[in-house]
């Protein structure tokens, strides 16, 4: 027998019934009023706070519907106070407990699966009477379980953009910050006076900028009259120490759950950070932020038309030789300039050491008026 946390346990809960039920589901039609809508999908912080302007418009073109996210056990306390109503529900597709705990919510009339579309299964399970992802995934057997497939458009557009035609076309509707409530927080210590916020880490390794360049930012920063605070996930904590050895700036390393975390970008003048979740939940309290991107792509995970409005700056080295693969969730986009190879294919990210600190000054400068 399974165990009953692992991921096989998981898939048996999950892809039998997922099949049967699209196998038996007879002729569908789309609702024109869908009372249950379902958001499936195990995505990362920052690719998850991009389902924003999604959800924005499903709230728009139904009002009444109840809308379920799923979303990681540590994202829940960002959604704990409901942005646009949505009820957000813990799922992690290698937990059996998970898989049971979602399968107890019942039946939906509508189901939206961004990214991956394997989680159209987890919809069919769930009793899904319409299925809408995007098209192009491989392998194609994922496409063949959704009964509406919508095509990425031809010119660049913003990821949270691209989310929202899930739900249709574009309505030109910008983010309001009134629609997501600050989560509440465990209080904690702010910097005392004018702050910037240096978030030093990302998820991989070739997005990391070189040490001494952000202590040399840091430094910049604090000359221009504010103080610096770095900031790292759990168990970063060493890679502050490495930048700032003698502790001339404020750290937040290690230490701030989100929450907090939100709070303290609240506060801030101005953020620097690389292309990491960070960037994006500035996106949501509306901090003034520098992104730096080395491997990744601005047009695909910059602010777009839904936060037109956010005051961003973009550094980056443009057409970058090797930022050539055109990736996005498994599908090949022409637009799409990438790179999303391994620390063992490139052990040393040019794209990000050709950023040289004055190029970020100079755009902190910009932001900081």
């Amino acid at each position: 027998m399974p165990r009953a946390g692992s991921r096989l346990g998981a898939r048996l809960q999950i892809v039998p019934r997922g099949v049967l039920k699209r196998v038996l589901s007879g002729k569908r039609r789309k609702p024109v009023h869908p009372g249950r809508i379902l958001v499936a999908h195990q995505l990362l912080l920052g690719d998850t706070l991009m389902l924003t302007p999604l959800l924005a418009r499903l709230r728009r073109r139904h009002p009444e519907g109840e809308i379920v996210l799923t979303v990681s056990r540590g994202q829940l306390p960002l959604y704990a106070r409901r942005p646009y109503g949505v009820v957000a529900v813990a799922y992690d597709s290698r937990s059996h407990q998970s898989a049971k705990a979602l399968l107890e919510l019942g039946s939906f009339d509508l189901a939206i699966v961004p990214g991956d579309s394997r989680h159209a299964v987890l919809a069919h399970a769930l009793g899904s009477g319409w299925v809408v992802a995007l098209a192009g995934d491989r392998p194609g057997w994922k496409n063949r379980f959704a009964d509406e497939l919508v095509p990425i458009p031809s010119e660049p557009i913003a990821l949270g953009d691209l989310f929202a035609l899930l739900a249709g076309e574009e309505d030109g509707a910008a983010y309001d910050p009134r629609e997501w409530p600050r989560p509440e927080c465990v209080p904690f210590r702010l910097p005392g006076r004018d702050y910037a916020v240096l978030n030093v880490d990302a998820s991989s390794p070739l997005r990391f900028w070189p040490a001494q360049r952000w202590l040399q930012l840091a430094d910049a920063l604090k000359a221009a009259g504010l103080e610096v605070a770095f900031c790292a996930g759990p168990g970063e904590e060493r890679m502050v120490e490495a930048i700032d050895p003698g502790r001339r700036h404020l750290s937040y390393a290690g230490i701030l759950d989100l929450p907090q975390l939100w709070r303290l970008l609240e506060g801030a003048r101005l953020l620097v950070c690389l292309d990491s979740g960070v960037g994006h939940l500035a996106k949501l309290t509306g901090t003034p932020s520098v992104v730096l991107y080395g491997p990744g792509s601005p047009a695909l995970f910059g602010p777009g038309r839904f936060w037109r409005d956010h005051p961003y700056r973009a550094v980056t080295i443009p057409d970058f030789p090797c930022r050539d693969q055109h990736g996005v969730f498994k599908r090949e986009v022409n637009w799409v300039m990438r790179c999303t190879r391994t620390l063992a294919e490139c052990p040393a990210p040019a794209c990000m050491h050709a950023i040289e600190t004055d190029a970020v000054v100079a755009s902190c400068r910009e932001l900081l008026g």
